[in-house]
């Protein structure tokens, strides 16, 4: 009698290839979202200026997205999906409490546009937010924070945040006899840093959520609280404006940050957050000097020495991302 041999088992759980957007098409989404958020500095940095309180800018900015994002909430079933996801992995630890404060920092970003990106000029400002990035995405790819977890502290990334720190002290140089209060460099410097975190920990909760809005709608949440707050400490002291601007293209800012901060969450799975950051300061840094020089703000002319300093970001950004196709 002759035996069969049995059939080989197929395992159900083998893993599924996942079929995504293309990392160019992503790439190019990434230097777009970029662009945005250069618009979005010129458009919350002239509300602050013309309502002469950047805290009021902040949080019609914040307070304008979330509501866009709370009634998205409510036509999307998938987003309050997410939350009951996100509270069940806040339940068995899977997912940190602060995992869910990337808001925190993005409200100080929306802050530092307000308060400094019309008195610096989006192009200085945006060299300083870059620094800021270009050394948090070191440190948060350092210590895993991000959904890709660990990387190394390879040579061309240390070069580049070296060159990109240089590239803010080139862009400074020649704004020492404009009467620009350069002191305000530290808010982009700092809000930098935190955008780099934002998008960090914003992508282990779209992870976990599985869905942008979810991520999003949170990451407003917590923003808007954080800069009701501080407008309700700051108006003990000064005072509400009065009257608020007229055009209305100044009130964009939320609308942008809505599609800026669902944008990275959806696109970080295939670019990784090391491109979607490289993609977002290219984008960045190409729309702020476009801006600064064919429509200059309060600031005055851009100085050559600000066009430098932007290029030579530009340079740095190809640096750390040149051995980006290794070790896949």
């Amino acid at each position: 009698m002759t035996q069969t041999s049995p059939a080989p088992i197929v395992s159900s759980s083998a893993p599924a290839k996942h079929r995504g957007i293309p990392v160019w098409l992503a790439v190019a989404f990434a230097v777009v979202f970029g662009a945005l958020n250069a618009i979005q500095s010129r458009l919350n940095g002239e509300l602050g200026h013309q309502l002469g309180d950047g805290f009021v800018a902040a949080v019609i900015s914040f307070g304008s997205g979330l509501v866009i994002l709370s009634i998205a909430m409510l036509l999307w079933p998938t987003g309050r999906r997410g939350l009951g996801k996100v509270r069940a992995a806040l339940t068995v630890r899977s997912l940190s409490w602060w995992h869910i404060l990337g808001g925190t920092a993005g409200a100080f970003y929306v802050l530092s546009q307000s308060l400094t990106a019309s008195l610096l000029g989006v192009a200085l400002f945006t060299v300083a937010v870059v620094a800021g990035q270009t050394v948090s995405g070191l440190v948060m790819d350092r210590f895993g924070v991000g959904p890709g977890g660990h990387h190394p502290l390879t040579a061309p990334r240390v070069i580049g945040a070296i060159v990109t720190l240089l590239a803010v002290a080139l862009a400074v140089s020649g704004q020492f006899a404009s009467g620009v209060p350069l002191w305000l460099m530290w808010m982009p410097l700092v809000a930098g840093f935190g955008q780099g975190w934002q998008q960090a920990v914003n992508g282990r909760v779209r992870a976990t959520a599985e869905s942008a809005l979810t991520a999003t709608f949170l990451n407003f949440v917590f923003g808007t609280i954080v800069l009701v707050i501080g407008l309700l400490v700051h108006s003990l002291f000064v005072g509400l404006p009065t009257q608020l601007p007229s055009d209305p293209w100044l009130y964009l800012g939320g609308a942008i940050g809505c599609i800026f901060i669902a944008g990275n969450a959806l696109i970080v799975r295939t670019t990784g957050v090391l491109v979607l950051g490289l993609g977002i300061v290219a984008g960045q840094l190409l729309c702020a000097l476009a801006l600064d020089l064919f429509a200059p703000t309060h600031a005055g002319p851009i100085a050559f020495s600000t066009i430098a300093g932007t290029a030579l970001a530009l340079v740095a950004v190809l640096i750390v991302g040149v051995r980006r196709r290794e070790k896949r």
